[in-house]
């Protein structure tokens, strides 16, 4: 274990790195890997109750703070921040493409479902442990870390005093087919939406499918450029100001010529490359994959079955182009240079017929820790529905839902931590 400490314009800042093991299940099988948390301390704070950070994703690191900004500023009055990169993300031995490099697909699949959510709570308690001498602590969980937060009360509930979520309650009885009927209208709403915000976009988006369907339209990264990828920047509109950022991503994509711009190609490329993140494609059906059954690709199998998603059929028939959200295709991993060396590896993971648990319900139905959860009713994620059934199954559990908020509300507004916090303390506090 290593330390590094030091100051950022008067918050103190701890860096520790633990090695633990790559698979908690074999621990003694010889393979490890770096945990990185990174402590936050306001002046004064040193002795404040431990607030631990379970980022969204998966395969998102913990965010980096900036000094007097957001949710974290807002939290450092009462507690100290503990951001955790999860495996794999960040600098807790990063998963990139040259981390599986030279592994066939099935020996791949088998190293990634170790970045699963019941090895993600297995390090926390680790670093509990080997940190803070094992003392309960707390946590806030922002969209996949709420689903975290349910595995961890599910399988180490006395380590924890309280828990925060926002936008992250799911499903204890996961079904990716479930999930997808649902967030798949959600999306389609979400479209009609936009259009309707900004209707000059109703034109805009079918002539870029027909410049991108009847030539070669390639982005900086070398991809070609296809209209179901084009489609994929709809996931942007599940957050606050997503609308925002494809309108004015829109507003400058055809050029008098008839040509797209440079500045549109790339924008497109950024936002539908996975470098950064490659385990938010790889796993995203993962999080729901709950023991025996494969999701052979439920997203696209739920598309399909739905059907209104084909771009060439709906402008042919001069509908609006149709947009998706945060699912995933088996075409992207072929499609997008990012995510290509994790092809055959996904491929395989979809299959896998066997999953551990990722919830012990029954345990969860004996929930003694309160839990104070902000969940948005209009959520194009984590839909409500399903929110609201665990709710209802889990004691102790008390919502605030709101459609205040897109499901990065969190970002918009620093007090929704602090109104859960306060929530907690209204119903008897954290437990000691």
């Amino acid at each position: 274990m290593t330390t590094h400490e030091f100051s950022l314009r008067g918050l103190r800042v701890r860096d520790h790195t633990l090695s633990a093991p790559l698979d908690w299940a074999r621990p003694d099988d010889g393979r490890h890997i770096d945990v990185f948390a990174r402590e936050v301390i306001r002046p004064g704070g040193e002795d404040a109750p431990v607030l631990v950070f379970l980022q969204g994703g998966p395969g998102g690191a913990g965010p980096r703070p900036m000094p007097g900004e957001g949710w974290i500023h807002e939290a450092l009055k009462t507690h100290r921040v503990l951001l955790l990169d999860q495996r794999g993300t960040g600098r807790s031995s990063r998963v990139e493409a040259a981390t599986i490099a030279g592994m066939g697909a099935e020996e791949a699949a088998d190293f990634l479902r170790l970045f699963r959510a019941e090895q993600i709570v297995a390090d926390a308690e680790h670093v509990r442990r080997e940190l803070f001498g094992g003392r309960p602590w707390q946590t806030l969980g922002q969209s996949y870390g709420g689903f975290l937060t349910l595995s961890y009360l599910s399988f180490a509930p006395d380590a924890l005093e309280a828990a925060y979520v926002t936008g992250g309650i799911t499903s204890i009885a996961p079904s990716a087919e479930e999930i997808y009927r649902n967030t798949l209208p959600r999306t389609a709403r979400k479209t009609a939406e936009f259009y309707r915000r900004y209707p000059q976009h109703v034109e805009t988006l079918p002539a870029i499918v027909d410049l991108v369907e009847n030539d070669t339209v390639t982005l900086p990264s070398g991809d070609r450029l296809s209209a179901r990828r084009l489609q994929t920047l709809g996931i942007d509109f599940g957050m606050g100001p997503g609308m925002e950022r494809l309108l004015w991503l829109l507003d400058g994509a055809i050029l008098p010529s008839g040509r797209l711009s440079d500045a549109f190609l790339d924008g497109v490329d950024q936002r539908t490359q996975y470098w950064g993140n490659p385990l938010y494609a790889v796993l995203q059906e993962e999080i729901y994959a709950d023991g025996a059954g494969a999701t052979r690709w439920a997203a696209h199998r739920i598309r399909a079955e739905i059907g209104g998603f084909d771009a060439d059929e709906e402008v042919a028939a001069g509908r609006p182009v149709p947009m998706t959200g945060e699912m995933f295709f088996p075409w992207q991993f072929d499609e997008v240079a990012s995510l290509r060396p994790f092809r055959d590896a996904a491929h395989a993971l979809h299959e896998r017929e066997d999953h551990p648990e990722l919830y012990d319900r029954a345990r969860l139905a004996a929930n003694e820790v309160p839990v104070a959860a902000a969940m948005y009713h209009d959520d194009m994620f984590v839909p409500i529905e399903f929110a609201l059934a665990t709710r209802d199954a889990v004691p102790n559990m008390h919502f605030w839902v709101t459609n205040e908020f897109e499901h990065d509300g969190i970002r918009q507004d620093p007090q929704v931590v602090r109104r859960l916090l306060d929530r907690v303390i209204e119903e008897g506090g954290p437990r000691r």
